[in-house]
């Protein structure tokens, strides 16, 4: 009697009771066809492969979504309108319209049909095959990000896998494409050829940072993962029964729903560990697996928080994705189950059973919805659910993205207010460990009007290198930039707690956007009065000497002058600096328009028009480095098409780094960055002009952004560029003053000479007295006239012409026929003067000589 009542009560527990409440009331949509009555179906009709049916959800477009079936089926409004089934124009050719995978991909759908990938624009209305994929395939995965207007999240969307699942994974043919699948290119996995099994997946897991390839052997399956520190050993393995269809729930926690017909499984931490999904009853365990209760799947759907599967035996079970563990608990029945039939999460708590029905009057399909409000039949006493211990959980962090960079903090605040008498544990994970670092603590914080106590909840977020208590070999390299998912969800919650679902936030650890770098400029050309701020805004140029620059940057003067337009709009004015003291800038860090700090870290400069003309005051000697340090030239040919201005912090080795085993084989190369352990600066060259700077921090551990600016410099005080080379110069000035000193030796030697007496006394008497005989004799220009045998009427006047000036007869008067101190004599008078004293044989003084 005992043994009967004990499978009463069994059976009482596994089967609902009659008088429970129907799971849902069934609609059908009809509407919409008024659209598509002389509408016909346009290439060829596209179905599903696989035996089961799938409904696939946009996760950013909640509208939006993909039934997979006999027809396929693609809706931009949830299914509240008819359908026509969907198909791919026959100029694709894609010869049997078989869909084997579909993923959408931001603003575009991907399928595999026929072992190819197409692309759909679903907003443009277009078709693309996709370029690059050599060999057949069948599966396709990818990820979404919902943070909108966020450069890293649009990343997420735009990279894509495509395989052939089953191929040995030694040899899998596996392509990855960044561009929504429109172009791909070849992908291979480190170490990738030396494993053995065949290949089950391949995925990007943003949560964790990894690319995670899943291996499958002898009914195993395991993950091996791209980077350290994952990259060293697989996840453990679990079982891989039949061919497991692979769902990522949406939100980058790193959750990932395995299932076939007779296996759930779910990993909470992108596949590192994986467990089956139980099945409950009230807070008793019934069966530890799917596969135990003996149940058969049809369908399943998931969202952030919630899971719900559909069985062939007709009935419904329900579960959440709990922080720790996943269980499910099984509605009461209800006639729901077809084969066409698939589930599809509306919103939080609300479910919807999705039939597609046929009409023979149109093209156009019809569907039969069944909404579920799965927080009403959870009050149903008989599922024996406890009521949710938490009244309230928020956090003004929910939804939300946020950037760590380097050495930088993120504080989050929660509030939490459980029901009286009772202790709900809050907990917090984070999606990536070995990248983000947190440490929380909670603390009471008051009371509410009905007396229960709130609780905040302080959690502080770092870089788990900068945290100090984790091992190195334990994070991920520091370099890379990560992602991770912050979750706070309650430890012991109950599967009522539908409203009171997890908060969670994105959390970048790489680039600030919001950073940017500014070059100090307290002493500026303008404000020194060195330029003109009008005229620099005038498009104003300036010309750089072809010795002083080089177009390619290798230091070798160009063929001709440069003229440069100054771009005050960019630059403003310049920083003035003084040509024979060695400088170096002030770099100033900012964020949203507020200084942060003045930057330490290493940097370096290059004139952005190729001049050269200054250098550096330490060598790679005087900077103690241990190995050759880079510069510019080695920069520059490697870069490729990168550009003469590649140098930043991805390919910058430090000359100290004790891993660098490049010799330093040229001690007195200039040490050519700046900043950092070493005092370094910018020595000019004496000229005087603008030099254009770019600007690159180079430093690895200082921010994972590329911080560049473009900023001048007014270089003062130097002469000019001489005009001839100083080669030229120096034998000049040379041969001028060995002949200098000849002439002073030759001069007074020749003067002696018969020649020379006559040069001098020639000298003395036709060029000396006008410069010595202040008041000469008006006779005296006369007796000069007579003796150059100028006619006698004519002599004065042809002496001033012979002497450069103006004769008597032009207006103008001789100095030289002024009689006595200026007084002026006549003509006549002056020529019978000068005629008696010839006639007595009278020498005027001439000189001081008679």
């Amino acid at each position: 009697m005992l043994l009967l009542m004990l499978v009463a009560a069994t059976t009482l527990r596994l089967c609902p009771l009659a008088r429970a409440q129907p799971l849902c009331r069934i609609r059908t949509v009809r509407t919409g066809k008024v659209f598509h009555v002389r509408e016909q179906i346009q290439g060829d009709h596209l179905y599903f492969s696989s035996g089961t049916t799938r409904l696939m959800k946009h996760p950013c477009k909640k509208n939006i979504a993909l039934y997979l079936g006999r027809q396929v089926f693609l809706t931009k409004n949830s299914f509240e309108s008819s359908v026509l089934p969907f198909s791919i124009p026959t100029s694709m050719q894609v010869g049997i319209p078989e869909v084997t995978s579909a993923h959408f991909a931001g603003s575009v759908l991907l399928l595999v049909v026929n072992r190819k990938v197409y692309v759909y624009d679903y907003e443009a209305n277009s078709w693309n095959a996709s370029t690059g994929v050599e060999h057949p395939v069948s599966h396709i995965s990818g990820d979404n990000c919902c943070y909108s207007g966020n450069s890293f999240c649009m990343d997420i969307s735009n990279s894509v896998f495509a395989y052939l699942h089953g191929d040995q994974i030694s040899q899998a043919n596996i392509y990855f494409s960044n561009t929504r699948g429109y172009r791909f290119q070849k992908y291979s996995q480190e170490r990738q050829a030396e494993l053995v099994g065949s290949l089950g997946g391949i995925f990007y897991f943003y949560s964790l940072s990894q690319v995670g390839l899943l291996l499958v052997d002898q009914r195993k399956a395991m993950f091996g993962y791209s980077d350290h520190p994952l990259n060293r050993s697989f996840g453990l393995p679990f079982d891989y029964n039949g061919t497991l269809d692979i769902l990522i729930a949406p939100g980058q926690k790193g959750i990932l729903i395995f299932w076939f017909e007779k296996s759930l499984l779910v990993s909470r931490n992108a596949g590192q560990l994986v467990n089956p999904v139980q099945v409950r009853e009230g807070q008793h365990i019934l069966y530890s697996s799917i596969f135990e209760a003996n149940i058969t799947i049809h369908s399943v759907a998931a969202n952030e928080n919630e899971l719900a599967v559909l069985t062939r035996e007709n009935n419904l079970y329900y579960g959440s994705l709990g922080i720790l563990s996943s269980s499910l608990i099984k509605f009461a029945d209800q006639n729901i189950w077809s084969e066409e039939a698939v589930l599809m999460f509306t919103d939080v708590g609300m479910l919807e059973i999705l039939t597609p029905l046929p009409d023979s009057t149109s093209p156009a399909f019809d569907f039969q919805k069944c909404p579920v409000n799965i927080q009403a039949i959870l009050m149903d006493p008989q599922l024996q659910v406890d009521v949710c211990k938490v009244e309230l959980l928020q956090g003004e962090f929910e939804n939300k993205m946020y950037t760590i960079d380097m050495n930088s903090e993120l504080e989050l605040t929660a509030l939490m207010i459980p029901r009286p008498s009772t202790s709900p544990v809050p907990l917090v994970m984070v999606s990536n460990p070995h990248s983000l670092g947190l440490q929380a603590v909670i603390y009471e914080d008051g009371y509410t009007y009905d007396g229960n106590t709130k609780h905040r909840l302080n959690i502080s977020l770092r870089q788990q290198q900068h945290c100090g208590r984790a091992d190195p070999s334990f994070t991920s390299n520091i370099k890379r930039p990560t992602i991770s998912t912050i979750t706070l969800d309650i430890a012991n919650k109950e599967i009522s707690c539908l409203d009171l679902k997890p908060l969670t936030a994105l959390i970048s650890v790489g680039c600030d956007l919001e950073k940017k770098i500014v070059i100090q400029n307290e002493i500026s050309a303008c404000y020194n009065g060195v330029l003109d701020p009008v005229a620099l805004q005038d498009n104003y140029s300036y010309v750089i000497e072809r010795e002083a620059y080089d177009p390619s940057f290798q230091g070798q003067k160009a063929t001709e002058d440069l003229e440069v337009p100054y771009h005050y709009e960019k630059l403003g004015c310049p920083i003035l600096v003084y040509y024979d003291t060695p400088w170096k800038p002030v770099v100033e860090l900012w964020r949203e328009g507020k200084f942060q700090e003045v930057v330490e870290a290493e940097y370096v400069l290059l004139e952005v028009n190729g001049l050269f003309t200054y250098t550096y005051s330490l060598t790679a000697d005087m900077a103690l480095c241990s190995s050759q340090p880079q510069n510019w030239t080695t920069i520059a040919k490697t870069a490729g098409d990168k550009g003469p201005f590649a140098w930043d912090r991805e390919n910058y080795v430090s000359c100290h780094d004790p891993d660098n085993y490049a010799p330093l084989r040229w001690p007195e190369a200039p040490y050519q960055v700046l900043g950092g352990p070493t005092d370094n600066k910018v020595v000019f060259d004496p000229r005087t002009g603008i030099y254009t700077f770019f600007i690159s921090v180079v430093d690895p551990h200082y921010s994972y952004c590329h911080l560049e600016t473009t900023f001048s410099v007014y270089v003062y005080g130097a002469f000019p560029l001489p005009i001839f080379p100083p080669e030229i110069t120096i034998v000049l000035l040379t041969g001028a003053t060995l002949l200098s000193v000849w002439l002073a030796y030759m001069i007074p030697k020749l003067l002696h000479t018969e020649q020379g007496r006559r040069v001098k006394g020639f000298w003395a008497q036709g060029v000396v007295p006008a410069a010595k005989t202040p008041c000469p004799h008006a006779a005296t220009s006369w007796i000069l006239v007579k003796r150059l045998g100028f006619p006698s009427r004519e002599g004065p006047r042809d002496l001033a012409q012979g002497l450069g000036q103006e004769g008597p007869s032009s207006g103008s008067r001789l100095e030289n026929f002024r009689g006595g101190c200026g007084r002026q004599l006549p003509w006549a008078l002056q020529k019978r003067k000068a005629d008696e004293s010839l006639a007595q044989g009278k020498f005027l003084p001439i000189s001081g000589q008679t």
